[in-house]
């Protein structure tokens, strides 16, 4: 029966991991993400799962790797410079087409920076913050139990297209507490066996696993081969929210918990008689391109507003393509802007 518990979303997060039959989780402590790891520590071994604190956050994605390859559901979590330092190891995943969930609860940068609420790590996420020309899977919940539901859905993508997922919530998120309620636990016994693991060559071939080919013709295959998997997956997979849309002369384009604030915003300028609406992807990669440029053909303005210096706005002015006005409005340094301070800049673009 599901459960109606209240919860960090860091805490959630980690709950919905275990209730999407994650068997296997390896990190390293730090803030503002630490809620995540210490839930893990408490539960998995208690249900005969694998916890290991590892002595760094690139034995964590290495350690990652091996239980992808071994066929399990496995997790890693961190914050911002951690997962700066799992690069090299998210891109073997991608290039060796393991599934794996991370999680980035982001805080402010560039550097150490501090351990207030940001989302400077956009582009490190959607872009490919590893070498090659990879991608992976980016999601962005704007709530604590949409932070519960797009974990399980990570899982299940991840192993659909044998591909890293990521969440890239931010310290907000991750520390907010709020009701949610959580399914009923899935038992990893049930999940679909995956022919492709290195479980062991019992009367079969070997399975072989790995991101490395010496032979240029055989490495061009290889990226052709992802290549394909990302058109399938933006074709398929695109996810986004509008808010008062319809008949909108402006709309705000927003995303996580940044995408919560600007609800407020619509509600209070919409009281004032502005015709506002909002965008929000939830699919950060990818991103829902199309949407956005059909929008952007009804409306004047699409004003993003970010807790960075303007990452998603590259996005945004990608698929608007000129079609309308994307001005920027952000903060950076961990600051949060508040609706009053959204809302005095959209009124500087209303006509």
């Amino acid at each position: 029966m599901a459960e109606r518990l209240l919860l960090r979303g860091n805490e959630v997060i980690a709950e919905a991991a275990i209730r999407a039959g994650c068997q296997c989780y390896f990190a390293y402590p730090i803030t503002p993400q630490a809620e995540l790891l210490e839930h893990m520590a408490r539960h998995m071994p208690r249900l005969g799962r694998t916890f290991v604190q590892a002595e760094s956050e690139v034995a964590a994605i290495n350690m990652v790797y091996g239980a992808a390859g071994a066929g399990v559901r496995t997790m890693t979590s961190s914050s911002s410079p951690g997962i700066s330092l799992k690069q090299e190891g998210i891109s073997y995943l991608a290039g060796a087409n393991l599934p794996a969930v991370i999680v980035n609860i982001v805080r402010g940068g560039p550097g150490l920076g501090n351990i207030a609420p940001s989302q400077c790590d956009y582009f490190q996420a959607t872009k490919g913050g590893g070498h090659g020309d990879y991608h992976i899977i980016v999601l962005g919940p704007s709530t604590v139990p949409e932070a519960g539901e797009l974990t399980m859905l990570a899982f299940d993508l991840a192993d659909q297209y044998r591909i890293p997922v990521m969440i890239l919530a931010d310290g907000l998120l991750g520390q907010m507490m709020e009701p949610v309620t959580l399914p009923d636990p899935i038992d990893p016994a049930s999940l679909p066996v995956k022919e492709w693991a290195t479980t062991g060559a019992k009367g079969r071939a070997p399975n072989i696993i790995l991101s490395f080919d010496l032979d240029p013709d055989g490495l061009k295959q290889m990226n052709l081969d992802l290549q394909a998997k990302y058109r399938s997956i933006g074709e398929n997979e695109i996810r986004y929210e509008e808010v008062a849309t319809d008949d909108a002369d402006i709309v705000i384009a927003a995303y996580g918990t940044i995408a919560r604030i600007c609800k407020s915003v619509v509600r209070q300028a919409r009281e004032e008689g502005i015709k506002i609406g909002l965008f929000r992807p939830i699919t950060l990669w990818p991103f829902p391109e199309a949407a956005l440029r059909a929008l952007s053909d009804k409306v004047d303005t699409i004003l993003t507003v970010e807790m960075s210096a303007g990452q998603m706005w590259e996005d945004v002015r990608l698929a608007v393509a000129e079609r309308a006005k994307t001005p920027f409005f952000g903060e950076m340094g961990g600051i949060v802007p508040t609706p009053r301070s959204i809302l005095n800049e959209v009124k500087k673009h209303v006509r």
